[in-house]
């Protein structure tokens, strides 16, 4: 009979536990209702500026929240304004809510004990997460719950059938490729976020220890560690285009030089941008996406919210409507946006799985976790002392 009556307990007990999460989280919307959301988030790309428009509007309509978008051009300027706000005094009653922010700027708020934690993984539709993709740790730092993930991102080349009839396998035929084919590759100009990432593809494929990455730049071994890097960079750019004396400042410009022939490959961090730019015009039809078959640098982007946000409830109401199968179907899709979903289709109902699975880009290679962030500084100072001057 105890055993019995044990059982009855322990099963009242785990039913509870639900019931008292969505108390708490309807606490949270309750309190949200009425708010004005500041989210900040990089404002580059015109089709990730339509869906945060329509995310504003299914905030307004379903929620009461006025989600007001702050187009950046770089995510620093939030990162500063946070940091000199923080620093005046200002504890409380900041002007960035939610903040769109990369692994490098993660770091730089985290370190600083900037950003609210422990809320991620409290949230409703955290249920949905794919748990096999890097959620919870962000250039090979733990987000420790500060950050929510709301999208999925993998380095990848496009170029055109005519062009490339196999994809290229490694760094060796990229640079088999270039000489073929003179000026007819290049890559974004560091600092600029994907040509960084290119950087740290090449040497992680490249450095006969890449073991020295998953973790900050260690000064004595610096040099030997990235010499193969330099190596293949000192080969391969007299054989860009424009002799690597000049390196596009964007992969939007590099997308504008594919599609007038000036280029032969672009660079995404967006497995699905060659179909969203096909099917908008901006690319040519026979555009296709690929990457070296040994795998590709991947992360997951994040949103997170500064400590010292004025709308915190509203914030975490947005974050988790980011991440609900309704918004990320309408995210994953290529004539909307076309960024990779965050979630698993096992865990959805069969509709909601169903229309997100047809948006699931085929082929991918193997995602290849990035580097420590302290090594994007590291590697853009060098690069800029060896390159930037020319």
């Amino acid at each position: 009979m105890r055993r019995v009556r044990f059982c009855v307990l322990l099963t009242g007990l785990l039913l509870a536990i639900p019931a008292f999460a969505d108390s708490d989280w309807k606490t949270i919307q309750h309190e949200a209702k009425g708010q004005t959301v500041w989210f900040n988030a990089w404002g580059g790309d015109q089709a990730v500026n339509r869906y945060l428009d329509w995310v504003s509007g299914e905030m307004k309509t379903h929620y009461a929240i006025t989600l007001k978008i702050v187009h950046l051009a770089d995510a620093a300027d939030a990162v500063k304004r946070i940091q000199t706000e923080y620093r005046a005094g200002r504890k409380s009653g900041g002007s960035v809510d939610l903040l769109w922010v990369n692994g490098e700027n993660f770091r730089t708020l985290k370190e600083a004990g900037l950003l609210q934690t422990g809320w991620a993984q409290t949230l409703p539709d955290w249920r949905y997460v794919d748990k096999a993709k890097p959620v919870t740790e962000d250039f090979a730092i733990a987000t420790e719950g500060a950050e929510s993930p709301w999208g999925a991102a993998q380095l990848t080349f496009i170029g055109r059938q005519a062009n490339f009839a196999a994809p290229l396998r490694d760094p060796d035929a990229l640079l088999t490729y270039a000489q073929q084919h003179p000026g007819k590759i290049s890559y974004p100009r560091p600092p600029d976020f994907t040509g960084t990432a290119f950087l740290e593809q090449l040497l992680l494929t490249l450095t006969t220890t890449p073991d020295a990455l998953k973790t900050a730049p260690d000064p004595h071994s610096f040099d030997a560690v990235t010499a193969p890097l330099w190596r293949y960079l000192d080969q391969l750019h007299p054989l860009l285009w424009r002799e690597g004396k000049d390196f596009p400042p964007s992969p939007a410009r590099m997308d504008a030089l594919l599609a007038s022939g000036n280029l032969d490959l672009s660079l995404t961090f967006n497995p699905a941008h060659a179909r969203q730019k096909v099917n908008s015009g901006e690319l040519p039809a026979d555009s296709l996406s690929f990457g070296f078959s040994d795998g590709m640098i991947g992360n997951v982007h994040f949103v997170a919210i500064p400590v010292n946000a004025s709308a915190s409830a509203g914030a975490r109401v947005v974050a988790n409507f980011l991440l609900s199968p309704q918004a990320q179907i309408r995210k994953a899709d290529p004539t909307v946006w076309g960024d990779p979903s965050v979630l698993d289709v096992q865990k959805l109902p069969p509709t909601e799985a169903a229309a997100l699975r047809q948006f699931i880009p085929a082929d991918l290679p193997k995602m290849l976790p990035e580097p420590h962030a302290a090594w994007v500084n590291a590697l853009e100072q060098e690069w800029l002392r060896r390159y930037g001057t020319r």
